[in-house]
């Protein structure tokens, strides 16, 4: 393509995309960012083709030809005959698009372009490395760009001059539905809101524990350095608790019209791609490192599984694996796994012996229930099972686990 960007309508788009190679591998935008008229073009222009997006929660089309394919698995990609589901932490979802999963097309949704400029703005995640490797192997890189998308900076802002094709949309973005704050959730919020310190920095994920901590915590001059954030932290901004000398630093954002009102072109905010927010390494680096992630089940050797559920894909690894090893590492850091103790629909509990499927994660620094926080980094197998046990798994669940653990010596 030519160097500088052509501005096409979205039927021009269509025809370009008609004249494409069939069975293309394109990585769209995607938890709230995926712009709705993109899915359509990719599902009328391709009878056979891969869509790789993270997280997809738009509604997309289940056809054969159609192969869904991500690292993290969304509501819309979720128990779909067409899913395709690749283990990777996010970090190295990049790698994955330079080596064995190289994109043919890349869309993005952005802002309007600014002084030859856009910006990815609400999420940029690992699209810049997708957009690297599309360019590296001479693929199609597509922006729409939308007045109601916010403009970011950091590593959201691209030049004009990267993409192929521009189509202008309008298109309201999507909003996270409020999550309602059940007692088990505050109750944990509760726990680990005390445990955090002044000056901390937090990685907190999406959903009702997550805005427990939030809405609960008292410490002041904390910091940010997370994949993600909702309306929680626009909340601790407006109390005037978060550090004012430091800058917010995120790769995506999924939350309300408000909070993208108060991103756009806000200096405090920095969007980072990322295999840089998700670096380990980079994660360390930061004073008291908190990580605050949720699972399905937990296990008595300290296990969490947090992608599989009924045996089938739920999710994926996501970033907690890359913020426990980082927080960890962090001076006064700890990682937290929450989750309820029991689950109220199948009935059983969330504290097992011996997980039955792949493990997310471990070694964790402390599992927390609404029944209690229990100490886990430091302690020898016997004692961390009697931690779990005691203070983390359901009343009646509890004697079944004992026996259980006595089975395989670790009660």
């Amino acid at each position: 393509m030519s160097e500088k960007a052509q501005e096409v309508s979205v039927d021009q788009l269509r025809e370009i995309l008609n004249r494409h190679h069939e069975n293309p591998r394109i990585v769209l935008s995607g938890n709230l960012a995926t712009p709705a008229i993109a899915v359509t073009l990719v599902d009328e222009a391709f009878a056979t083709a891969k869509l790789n997006m993270l997280n997809a929660v738009r509604e997309l089309p289940i056809r054969n030809g159609l192969t869904l394919e991500t690292a993290f698995v969304g509501s819309a990609m979720r128990d779909k005959p067409t899913l395709r589901y690749a283990p990777c932490r996010l970090s190295m979802v990049p790698v994955l698009f330079r080596t064995e999963m190289v994109p043919d097309i890349v869309m993005v949704h952005t802002s309007l372009p600014r002084k030859g400029k856009v910006s990815l703005g609400i999420e940029v995640n690992v699209l810049p490395g997708a957009i690297e490797a599309a360019k590296s192997n001479n693929g199609l890189v597509i922006a729409f760009t939308n007045p109601n998308m916010p403009y970011t900076y950091g590593d959201s802002e691209i030049e004009l001059d990267t993409f192929d094709y521009l189509v202008e949309i309008d298109e309201s973005l999507m909003e996270l539905p409020e999550h309602k704050q059940g007692q088990a959730a505050k109750r944990i919020g509760k726990r680990i809101a005390k445990r955090i310190d002044d000056g901390s920095t937090l990685q907190l994920g999406i959903g009702a524990i997550p805005d427990a901590v939030l809405s609960q915590v008292k410490a002041k001059g904390l910091r940010i350095w997370t994949e993600t954030f909702s309306d929680g932290v626009l909340e601790l901004e407006r109390k005037r608790v978060l550090d004012q000398d430091h800058l917010i630093h995120s790769s995506f954002l999924i939350g309300s019209h408000e909070l993208y009102g108060w991103a756009d072109q806000n200096p405090r905010i920095r969007m980072l791609r990322t295999e840089t927010t998700n670096n380990p390494a980079q994660i360390s680096k930061n004073n008291a490192m908190t990580s605050i992630n949720a699972a399905l089940q937990f296990d008595l050797h300290g296990q969490a599984n947090a992608s599989q559920l009924r045996g089938r894909i739920f999710s994926g690894f996501g970033g907690s694996t890359d913020f426990i090893v980082g927080a960890i590492h962090s001076k006064g850091g700890r990682a937290y796994m929450a989750l309820p103790s029991w689950r109220k629909k199948a009935n059983v509990s969330t504290i097992v012996p011996q997980l039955d499927v792949p493990a997310t994660s471990f070694q964790q620094n402390a599992v927390v229930t609404e029944q209690g926080m229990a100490w886990l980094f430091g302690y020898d197998e016997r004692e961390q099972a009697h931690h779990i046990i005691n203070k983390a798994a359901h009343p009646d669940a509890r004697e079944e686990l004992r026996e259980a653990a006595a089975k395989f010596g670790a009660y």
